[in-house]
């Protein structure tokens, strides 16, 4: 595994300095990878993970599960495809198990995303059913703490 590709997925403000004096190489060889990087689409983007909740955003989230059913000429990829290109649409994956597509979705209000879903989702070809489920609080996203403002693992109880 790359460890510049690590360190930055653990943290994509690291300068290039920090980055070359702990993986021994110069800046300029950081920089050099990181734009190779990009240039090969490895790095598709760097965003900041944020605690809406303590925002005055109005925000809510949602996971759906889709059962599709491919039609001739529209296979998963190509569902996925139309379906990612919503802007309501932030993630989309395919599946094994219960549901065939998940998705993650954002709106302004619980009625937007159910509406997103009777609306444009739903009437889709493809789409033979869906199940939506609002997220109400977010604990930990991306590997990062974000509703604990200080998490004291002494604190953590084991299940």
């Amino acid at each position: 595994m790359d460890q510049l590709l690590t360190l930055l997925s653990a943290d994509a403000r690291l300068t290039n300095a920090q980055l070359a004096a702990a993986l021994s190489i110069s800046e300029e060889e950081v920089a050099a990878r990181i734009a190779d990087y990009e240039e090969r689409k490895i790095i598709k983007g760097y965003k900041a993970i944020v605690d809406w909740d303590k925002t005055d955003r109005d925000y809510v989230n949602a996971r759906i599960e889709l059962k599709v059913t491919p039609q001739k000429g529209m296979g998963f990829e190509e569902i996925a495809g139309i379906i990612a290109r919503f802007d309501e649409v932030e993630s989309v994956y395919l599946m094994s198990g219960t549901c065939d597509i998940a998705l993650t979705v954002t709106g302004k209000t619980f009625k937007d995303v159910a509406m997103f879903v009777a609306h444009r989702l739903a009437p889709l070809d493809s789409v033979q059913s869906t199940s939506t489920s609002f997220v109400l609080r977010t604990y930990k996203e991306l590997g990062v703490f974000v509703s604990f403002d200080e998490m004291d693992e002494r604190e953590v109880a084991t299940l």
